[in-house]
């Protein structure tokens, strides 16, 4: 056992701490741009070869033309708050996919993918802000990063168990095994989950500071919320509940709209 705890704590240790801007949020990331960004950047080009590019001019452009904004105002954020040399980082570009998935992704270093099937959820320019807001938040928090520097912890930890573990009994072994998988497991839905709604909330304020109507994210919500669907318990999900995610942006909205004034001037 105190193997076990000795262990786990010299992995916490090992840990790189920040800050997220904005929402204030401590994060766990050791894993550098320089690691992740040109991983990312190919596997990005390498999509959009496998994946067929909507003809649709006009909805392309009004992507292209959202996501431009957004990122204008990311940008803008960052240069203003002594974050010039991450800024220079990030690689925007925007593409619709013809695919019926209600879907929408960034990846790290500001590489985004709306799907054609999420339009309908949209509907108006203000949702795809609403939406594009959502995906860019992800790639400006480094969750991506995270997650990836979570999941080496994560597979520390089950080192820490299988060496402090070693001279036990197999039915103690795999008690400690079982115990720590399902925790673990339950950890990482919950740290995806807090990345959602962060997401959620520093999506809000970038789309209002690019001039778009945050009131129009609970509608999109409503409208996911309207199309229904089996869904695992919120607990078990990587992703807050519909209801859950119309709640936190309505009660956020207020603040959402101060911080995009004090960032947006």
């Amino acid at each position: 056992m105190k193997k076990i705890i000795s262990l786990i704590i010299v992995t916490s240790i090992m840990v790189a701490c920040s800050t997220v801007p904005i929402t204030g949020r401590k994060r766990l990331n050791f894993v550098s741009d320089a690691e992740v960004l040109p991983t990312s950047f190919a596997q990005y080009d390498a999509f959009l070869k496998e994946n067929t590019i909507s003809t649709d001019k006009a909805k392309t452009q009004e992507i292209k033309a959202v996501g431009a904004r957004i990122a204008a105002a990311v940008d803008k954020f960052m240069r203003k708050n002594g974050m010039s040399a991450e800024a220079d980082s990030y690689q925007w570009e925007f593409n619709l996919v013809k695919d019926d998935q209600l879907n929408a992704w960034c990846m790290p270093g500001g590489k985004v993918v709306f799907y054609t099937g999420i339009l309908p959820v949209a509907k108006n320019t203000d949702g795809i802000a609403a939406i594009m807001g959502h995906e860019v938040a992800h790639a400006f928090a480094k969750h991506g990063q995270e997650r990836m520097s979570s999941s080496q912890i994560q597979q520390y930890g089950a080192m820490a168990i299988e060496i402090g573990t070693g001279d036990a009994d197999a039915k103690t072994k795999e008690m400690w095994n079982m115990a720590y998988g399902v925790g673990s497991q339950l950890g990482m839905l919950k740290y995806s989950r807090t990345h959602e709604t962060e997401a959620d909330k520093l999506g809000l304020v970038f789309m209002i500071m690019a001039g778009y109507n945050g009131e129009e994210a609970v509608s999109v919500w409503e409208r996911m919320s309207e199309i229904g669907g089996g869904a695992p318990p919120e607990f078990l999900s990587t992703h807050p509940s519909n209801s859950t995610r119309i709640s936190t942006l309505k009660s956020y909205l207020p603040e959402a709209k101060k911080l995009a004034a004090q960032y947006g001037n």
